[in-house]
């Protein structure tokens, strides 16, 4: 009797796993009172309930003196849900930051503290020098090697629309759009944002803190736009710049939104 031929074997895996750029909400915490975050993250929803309604979060406690203890934690998570938001992780910190977060069943995500390690950190004064050690004789000119020159990483040039549901990330640097941003799509650049049609979705730019990122478009309808982290919702913007072209940028901290004359 002839045999039957065996199965093929399947080695195609059930799930495929990648890595990608995701646009998460990080909540820096700055003042340790469940409460007062839980009503500013309802009045959040509130205002904008397409954007932050069971949007995912991160809490970020790098901005305490000391990080509060599982109990505390817990509860703020649960505020957090009850207002409308979802607490997915803890940003990145110390080992005990994350202790905590193991404690508290979360992951850590590394990059949700990079934006604000340049505002944060205190520079360290220049050691004293040695008075006894003489300055070495400087090179003449024509000695010194010359510097080289710094290769600007291009920037990424989207020819087509951005449509609902898709995202778009210019990674160190910036970001252009020759056509739409629809409603529900997002675009992010660690550099600025050009936009040539209507900017409807959300635009970031400066997604790794660069506090001279800006963003440009032509007709401006957005439901988010962001600099550096610091954001405005379509509804804190005056209605006589819906519509227009305008221009985005961030100074002293606050984000400023103006017409393009």
């Amino acid at each position: 009797m002839a045999s039957r031929p065996a199965p093929a074997t399947d080695f195609e895996p059930a799930g495929e796993l990648k890595i990608g750029q995701v646009g998460i909400a990080n909540l820096r915490v700055r003042t340790l009172d469940v409460t007062r975050l839980a009503e500013e993250m309802r009045s959040r929803v509130t205002r904008a309930p397409k954007l932050f309604d069971r949007a995912a979060v991160i809490l970020d406690f790098g901005g305490l003196a000391e990080l509060p203890d599982k109990t505390t934690a817990q509860a703020l998570i649960d505020a957090l849900r009850d207002a409308g938001a979802l607490p997915v992780a803890l940003a990145w910190g110390s080992p005990a930051n994350a202790s905590l977060a193991e404690a508290l069943d979360l992951p850590v995500l590394s990059k949700f503290r990079a934006q604000y390690e340049n505002a944060d950190a205190v520079t360290a004064p220049a050691p004293p020098r040695a008075a006894a050690v003489p300055e070495p004789a400087a090179a003449p000119p024509a000695a010194k090697a010359a510097p080289a020159a710094a290769v600007a990483e291009p920037g990424l040039v989207q020819a087509s629309a951005v449509r609902s549901g898709q995202q778009l990330y210019a990674q160190n640097r910036d970001l252009t759009v020759l056509s739409s941003v629809g409603a529900g799509a997002e675009v992010i650049a660690d550099g600025s944002i050009h936009i040539y049609g209507p900017l409807r979705g959300r635009a970031l730019a400066g997604a790794q803190g660069s506090p001279t990122a800006r963003i440009f478009c032509r007709s401006f309808h957005a439901e988010l736009v962001a600099v550096a982290g610091h954001y405005k919702v379509l509804d804190d913007i005056p209605r006589e710049l819906h519509g227009k072209a305008v221009q985005v940028w961030l100074e002293h901290d606050e984000l400023k939104i103006a017409a393009l004359e």
